[in-house]
């Protein structure tokens, strides 16, 4: 195909659709870009340059990449579909700044993947990831940004309008969740613009929002274990219609007793449900739960 012709187009999309003999897959989360305003927009929003590493998630037939390809210095696309390799293997396969990965990035190694890339004197440390995500994904995957050790500067995903709104919420509501949590923990969240389901191929139900999240030098608040304050988050909204002190029992490795002590060590009210805790509220009361762990280790040598 003619690099210098726009893939994010409904007639060159479903030309690349026919010529290949694949199809957008329901199972995949696959819809297509067809508005290059669109993208246009999502890279300004990104706002990369040929020193940025780009990580890219389900480029699909390469719309995006394409547009991240002239304005980064390096992109790395991870595709889990096979059947979307061959066209995007034959349109950058003279861009030597972009490689096409077949992985599934809820299960790769993704610092190791762009270790070879990272490397590279010219580009900055660490690497921005940019993205039209799938929706079935996209919840996983945040977290997994939100709580892994990688070293992001910028993510730049499109999610649906709903996921949006999730992840600017505030305590008390039904938006807010693990996943609000870990962004305020974690980053600095806003809205660039929303995308009608109409730009799409093939069309969702759902409009979606372009979101940046830029993390800051250091979290929003101290804890003694980031591996506890999340395991006490995930307990307490895996069950966010039960009690704190119910949705936590039998989940963290403590007697009832134990918990109790917790709850009164960081004056927090047990009896409350997890959507009523702030961020600072379960970073203390993590603190409290790792104290007493270590304790009762101590006590066992």
């Amino acid at each position: 195909m003619d690099n210098t012709k726009k893939i994010a187009t409904p007639s060159v999309t479903r030309d690349l659709l026919r010529s290949h003999g694949v199809a957008a897959k329901k199972s995949l989360g696959q819809n297509f870009i067809v508005e290059p305003q669109v993208i246009e927009h999502i890279v300004r929003t990104a706002g990369c340059d040929k020193r940025d590493l780009v990580l890219e998630i389900g480029p699909g037939l390469g719309a995006l990449t394409q547009a991240l390809a002239a304005a980064a210095g390096q992109v790395v696309a991870l595709e889990i579909d096979k059947t979307l390799l061959p066209p995007l293997n034959a349109q950058f396969a003279a861009c030597p700044n972009v490689a096409i990965l077949q992985a599934d990035a809820l299960q790769a190694d993704i610092a190791r993947l762009l270790e070879p890339y990272a490397a590279k004197a010219e580009l900055r440390p660490g690497f921005m990831a940019v993205a039209n995500l799938p929706y079935y994904i996209t919840t996983p995957l945040l977290l997994r940004f939100l709580t892994e050790d990688l070293p992001w500067r910028r993510l730049v995903f499109m999610v649906q309008k709903e996921v949006a709104a999730r992840l600017q919420a505030a305590p008390g509501g039904k938006d807010y969740g693990a996943l609000s949590l870990a962004v305020q923990y974690r980053a600095n969240v806003s809205v660039a613009f929303t995308v009608p389901a109409a730009v799409f191929l093939p069309r969702p139900k759902v409009d979606s929002a372009v979101v940046v999240l830029d993390r800051p030098e250091r979290p929003a608040v101290s804890v003694r274990s980031e591996a506890a304050l999340f395991a006490v988050i995930r307990a307490g909204f895996n069950q966010r219609r039960k009690t704190l002190a119910n949705a936590l029992a039998g989940n963290l490795g403590l007697a009832k007793d134990e918990l109790a002590a917790a709850f009164a060590g960081a004056q927090v009210d047990g009896a409350c449900r997890a959507e009523a805790l702030t961020l600072a509220d379960f970073a203390r009361l993590a603190d409290a739960i790792t104290d007493l762990k270590q304790r009762n280790m101590e006590e066992i040598k």
